[in-house]
């Protein structure tokens, strides 16, 4: 509150920034792609829908998840990647096997802490420099806790929305100050969850779900913002998913919560992921913007 009347005037007289909107024309960073060149074939035109093009980089990389959308994009034409995780070496055979299946694309692992600024700077410049671009962000990178509130730490809450919602932050600044940079746009995709829609059962996880909900907010403010460097932000929000993380004794009350209360019968598996990434990252994609695309097998319908 003013407490002086200098205070006051400087409030009262104070001018906010605006954000500014692309106007859509031929020569802005929003105008509509090129249509398919007419030689292609069907088939051609197909690959070409969902091409992938430049450099990925994917936070929490060397998790199950972010490992099978790298592949993914691999598989689409992605031509760089680099693998952004806290524990860099946890992953090494997997990335061996990427890099065989991919011998022409570049590969990278760095490790990096999402929630340090200086950190996050460095590899995304160092990654442009190496790659020669960074086209897209996939946010992987996440904790989850189950923790009645009453009984859950301050500290223990902080961490949680620094790593699954500040860090996020600090990624997508990073990346998309690299892009306007190149002048060319670019994809941000993070990875919310069910858990952004609904409260979870039978699990308490309040910080994880308000972490993840502030994912969903983050991404409509990022999308209206930076879509005039044709940088476009969407978010995937995964069901429950059939990982390590959600495996042994301890957890089959829970499993066969989840799975009876789905509508398909089951818990999802890490390639149902891969299909709507490879949409948000590809020309296929390319009027998506500020969208949430849940993948859950219709949990979130009840």
């Amino acid at each position: 509150m003013p407490t002086t009347l200098s205070d006051r005037n400087g409030l009262v007289n104070r001018q906010i920034p605006e954000m500014q909107l692309s106007d859509g024309s031929p020569s802005s960073l929003t105008a509509p792609p090129p249509p398919a060149p007419l030689h292609l074939t069907p088939e051609g035109r197909a690959q070409h829908r969902f091409a992938v093009q430049g450099n990925a980089i994917i936070t929490g990389g060397t998790g199950t998840l972010a490992l099978a959308g790298a592949r993914a994009l691999l598989e689409h034409g992605l031509t760089g990647l680099a693998l952004l995780d806290r524990d860099a070496e946890s992953a090494a055979d997997a990335v061996e096997g990427l890099a065989r299946d991919f011998p022409a694309a570049r590969i990278l692992v760095k490790q990096v802490d999402v929630t340090r600024a200086d950190e996050v700077a460095r590899a995304v410049g160092e990654v442009s420099g190496v790659l020669g671009s960074v086209d897209m962000l996939v946010c992987y990178a996440g904790v989850v806790g189950c923790v009645h509130a009453l009984d859950m730490k301050p500290e223990e809450w902080r961490r949680t929305m620094d790593i699954n919602a500040t860090g996020a932050f600090i990624c997508a600044q990073a990346v998309a100050r690299e892009m306007v940079g190149q002048g060319r746009g670019g994809s941000i995709v993070f990875i919310s969850s069910i858990s952004a829609h609904r409260v979870n059962y039978p699990q308490p996880q309040s910080a994880y779900n308000v972490s993840k909900a502030a994912l969903l907010h983050l991404k409509n403010c990022l999308a209206a913002e930076w879509a005039r460097y044709g940088i476009r932000v969407n978010s995937i929000s995964p069901g429950y998913m059939d990982t390590i993380l959600n495996e042994g004794a301890g957890l089959e009350s829970a499993r066969k919560i989840w799975a009876e209360r789905n509508p398909m019968g089951r818990m999802g598996v890490p390639a149902e992921l891969t299909g709507p990434l490879v949409l948000l990252c590809s020309r296929a994609g390319s009027f998506v913007n500020g969208a949430d695309l849940v993948v859950d097998g219709g949990a979130v319908v009840f």
